[in-house]
C-alpha cells in the first residue's frame, strides 16, 4: 500500500487532481469550517482510496483539506442548522479562474454545493491515521442518454 497522500494545488489544473482523489469522499457538515479570521476553509473527509481499487483492496482514510485565501463561502442545498449531522458525498471539486474572480466549488450529491470565493487557488490535502477496509466501492448510476 502506498504511503499517505499529501497534495498541494495552486491552479485549476492542479485542482482536477485533488478532485479525482476526493471523488466519493464522505464528510459531515460538522466537519467543515470557515475560519474567517484566517481566511481558510477546512474539512475532514473519509476518502475512498481509489489508488488501491485495482489491487482488490477497498479502503477509506481520513483526509484533511484546507483552502487558503478564502474571502467568502456560500452553500446551496444545505441548511447549516437542520443539516449539521447530515452525511454529504463529495462528487467533484470545480475551480474557475477568471480575470476578476476565482471560485472553487465543492459539488455534493443531491445537488448541494459549497462555493468558495478565493483570492488565489491554494489547496492542501493530507491523509492522516490508518486506512480501514470497506465492503464496497462507490457506484454511480449511469444516466440514460436516450
Amino acid at each position: 500500500m502506498p504511503g499517505p497522500l499529501s497534495l498541494r494545488a495552486e491552479d485549476a489544473e492542479d485542482m482536477t487532481v485533488v478532485s479525482a482523489c476526493l471523488q466519493d469522499a464522505i464528510v459531515t457538515l460538522g466537519d467543515m469550517a470557515y475560519l474567517v479570521e484566517e481566511r481558510r476553509f477546512v474539512l475532514v473527509a473519509s476518502r475512498f482510496l481509489w489508488e488501491e481499487e485495482g489491487s482488490g483492496r477497498r479502503s477509506r482514510i481520513h483526509t484533511g483539506v484546507s483552502f487558503d485565501e478564502v474571502t467568502g463561502v456560500r452553500m446551496r442545498g444545505i441548511n447549516r442548522r437542520a443539516d449539521s449531522g447530515r452525511i454529504l458525498e463529495l462528487l467533484a471539486i470545480d475551480a474557475e479562474e477568471g480575470a476578476d474572480e476565482r471560485i472553487v466549488t465543492l459539488v455534493l450529491a443531491g445537488g448541494a454545493e459549497v462555493r468558495l470565493e478565493v483570492v488565489a487557488i491554494r489547496c492542501h490535502l493530507r491523509d492522516f491515521g490508518e486506512s480501514w477496509p470497506v465492503t464496497a466501492s462507490p457506484r454511480h448510476p449511469v444516466a440514460d442518454d436516450s
